[in-house]
């Protein structure tokens, strides 16, 4: 009977596909995610690894676990896995792209609505005691009707965020992104433009790209200052792509309105934070996807990418299909 390791617990719908398929299934029963070691203690008793984010599959736990005929990343990125290496040695690799678009954009809007409405900072006054009365100029928050949205990323999660920032509010869009989008163009009157221009521009700059060399650290000191001064910062994809000691400075300096973020550089982040302080940022810990329809359908995805994988045959969410065609 072949073998599949889960590196944390994941909807049940996960283990029942797998176990119908006649597979023996293991998962990890502790909430701190393994140590490398103890990943590796586990992946090199299965035939088939899910993983998580946090879960560092680089090169060298690629040469010690060259045995696994598949693994796959419990979620859309991947930037935990050196894909290189794994194609390299012909491991198919896997995520869930596509389930997840909708409850990731949901919660971009409703950190944007948020901020802008300062919704975190007013229901703090309250259990400081500090709602005494009606304050005709207390908690002042910006409208959003008519503004300008500039998404960094025109995927499937920007164009559904682009659609709900549009349809809600008659929001203009502006992107930078590596392709133009002339569908997103023509039915949003979406312009795609440079990276400066869309910092001078935007009302709201919500990040959706994926996390590689030309997007690491791309939100800096240098970035937040060509914003406005009433600029809204939303990040729901990798912490990283913001460097936040730089966010930080911006936002306490008055530089940029707010910030709402569900992922952090580093991440976790420390209870310690000056972000968690502030009046104007509102964080959550990378939730975008944490609806039970959303999560249950990637638990499937994930399931079926290692049935397929075991049978060599093609991944429902395929990172490097060029393996197959050398199968």
């Amino acid at each position: 009977m072949e073998k599949v390791f889960i590196s944390r617990r994941i909807p049940n719908r996960a283990i029942e596909t797998l176990k119908s398929a006649g597979l023996e299934v293991k998962v990890w029963g502790s909430a701190i995610p393994p140590t490398q070691e103890e990943l590796a203690e586990h992946t090199a008793l299965a035939d088939a690894l899910i993983c998580m984010l946090s879960d560092n599959i680089n090169k060298d736990f690629l040469l010690k676990n060259k045995h696994l005929k598949v693994i796959t990343n419990y979620a859309v990125g991947f930037n935990n896995i050196d894909i290189g290496a794994a194609t390299e040695l012909g491991i198919p690799i896997g995520n869930t792209p596509d389930v997840l678009s909708e409850a990731t954009a949901d919660h971009a809007f409703t950190l944007m609505l948020a901020v802008a409405r300062k919704i975190l900072d007013s229901n703090r006054s309250i259990g400081e005691g500090k709602w005494k009365n009606w304050e005709p100029m207390g908690f002042l928050g910006q409208d959003l009707r008519g503004r300008t949205l500039g998404i960094v990323g025109m995927g499937r999660i920007g164009q559904e965020f682009s659609r709900l920032c549009h349809q809600a509010f008659g929001m203009k869009i502006l992107y930078f992104s590596n392709t133009a989008k002339p569908e997103i163009d023509k039915k949003f009157g979406a312009k795609k433009v440079d990276f400066d221009e869309l910092l001078a521009q935007s009302d709201v700059i919500s990040v959706h790209t994926s996390l590689n060399e030309g997007t690491k650290g791309i939100f800096d000191k240098k970035a937040f200052r060509q914003m406005k001064k009433s600029a809204i910062f939303i990040n729901t994809a990798r912490g990283e792509i913001h460097q936040e000691a730089d966010l930080i400075e911006a936002l306490s300096a008055g530089e940029i309105w707010g910030a709402g973020l569900d992922v952090s550089n580093p991440e976790p982040m420390s209870s310690e934070s000056p972000l968690l302080t502030l009046p104007n940022a509102i964080v959550t810990p990378h939730i975008a996807s944490a609806t039970i329809d959303t999560r249950a359908n990637m638990a499937f995805i994930a399931a079926q990418n290692v049935i397929k994988g075991l049978k060599n045959e093609k991944l429902l969410g395929f990172v490097n299909p060029i393996v197959h065609t050398k199968v």
